[in-house]
């Protein structure tokens, strides 16, 4: 398995803009409990066609928060594709409703916390 995650460089000014306009729940999830992970996080990056919400490269994880958007028939068939795509590259996609970062906060970083510790203690035995 490849470790070079491709990029779709095209991509870049619509990943700035949405660096920008991050909504409620991405801004809360990065200010409140990402940007200063002690592990680096990149917010909106750009991985093959896609712009994830947020990439932990160190530990292959993806972490999306997920607007009412995904939750139509349209929307559903998007990130199934999109998750695929993404787990083929040996990615792991965490995925949290809008809901569950705005009542439950807490356990969204624990999860997230548990993610990352699990998959880069697995990178480090693979090493």
């Amino acid at each position: 398995m490849s470790s070079i995650i491709p990029k779709n460089d095209a991509m870049l000014p619509r990943a700035r803009e949405l660096r920008k306009d991050m909504t409620p729940q991405e801004r809360k999830l990065w200010y409140l409990f990402l940007r200063k992970y002690p592990v680096k996080i990149y917010k909106q990056r750009i991985i093959g066609s896609f712009i994830v919400d947020f990439y932990c490269a160190s530990a292959k994880l993806v972490i999306e928060a997920d607007g009412s958007q995904h939750y139509t028939e349209q929307g559903l068939a998007y990130d199934a594709e999109r998750s695929a795509f993404l787990e083929s590259l040996g990615l792991r996609v965490l995925r949290f409703t809008n809901q569950q970062i705005d009542d439950d906060f807490r356990s969204v970083c624990e999860a997230i916390d548990i993610a990352i510790r699990e998959r880069s203690a697995e990178s480090d035995t693979q090493s």
